[in-house]
């Protein structure tokens, strides 16, 4: 038999991220992915520590910027399945503006967003999605921002593939997680993700009794019902795929890309790149 190495992680003990992390190997392995197709891309915080506890690729980047990275990425070798893990501060806070604009791209990435409401890595200040009036670490008076809504924002953006899915809930944290891999576009799930240390609110029994499966006639690709239940946070809170639609990607628009043979496998004339270079001279 082969050795073992074991690592502690630096999350704390009961952190939701390790119920991501567990999905997440497995969502992978039921899906047969080798460990060199895949790239995990991260940003800074403690969900964007994910890739450093799964045997894949990866690409640490600066604070809200691994969306860059993973674009860029699956542009010069479509090959392979680009998977990027961050925290709602990372992706809706400093990324913001990539979140938005990478949507609109429609590159062919999965993007898991840990939401826990609250800012942990930096010990318990307010999130884009923390709850207005909520007492915070550095808000002692409350929150006194209005909470980002992450599935409107993304539904109105122009995402294809939109779902919520819930860190306690494991089987179907699974199956939403290989959905979204497999979709063809830009998927994006919002993970609702407690932190046990920094956000008392939103605890795992906060969610438990409030996170309700979509109905088995729900149609995922009604824009108007999907934008309904996107607002739908409170004392219910619909978790699953909240919409869905198939739409052009950005490989299949450009004339380059849509060639089929990756870029990064394609011949370069180094005439060509010493001409690009001597006019910048």
């Amino acid at each position: 038999m082969g050795t073992f190495n074991i690592y502690d992680t630096s999350w704390c003990p009961g952190c939701g991220n390790f119920n991501i992390l567990k999905c997440l190997k497995t969502a992978l392995e039921e899906l047969g992915k080798n460990p060199s197709e895949v790239l995990m891309v991260s940003g800074i915080g403690q969900a964007a520590k994910t890739p450093q506890y799964i045997s894949a690729n990866s690409f640490n980047g600066l604070h809200g910027r691994a969306l860059p990275v993973a674009v860029a990425a699956k542009i010069a070798n479509e090959k392979l399945t680009v998977v990027v893990n961050t925290g709602d501060g990372d992706s809706y806070g400093e990324g913001g503006n990539h979140f938005i604009h990478n949507i609109r791209r429609n590159v062919d990435i999965t993007h898991f967003v840990h939401d826990n409401q609250i800012y942990g890595l930096t010990k318990g200040q307010s999130s884009p999605t923390t709850n207005e009036g909520q007492v915070t670490g550095s808000q002692p008076n409350g929150n006194s921002n209005t909470a980002l809504n992450p599935i409107l924002l993304a539904i109105v953006s122009g995402a294809g593939f939109v779902a919520r899915a819930f860190s306690g809930d494991t089987d179907h944290l699974i199956s939403i997680m290989k959905q979204a891999i497999l979709y063809e576009g830009y998927s994006v799930v919002d993970i609702l993700q407690p932190c046990v240390s920094f956000n008392k609110v939103n605890t795992f029994a906060y969610y438990k009794s409030r996170v309700y499966y979509l109905e088995d006639d729900y149609d995922s690709s009604n824009k108007l019902l999907a934008l309904s239940k996107s607002m739908e946070f409170g004392n219910k809170i619909p978790i699953g795929v909240i919409y869905k639609e198939q739409k052009q990607t950005f490989h299949q628009k450009n004339k380059i890309l849509s060639k089929g043979e990756p870029l990064v496998d394609r011949k370069t004339d180094i005439n060509i790149v010493q001409k690009i270079f001597s006019d910048f001279v």
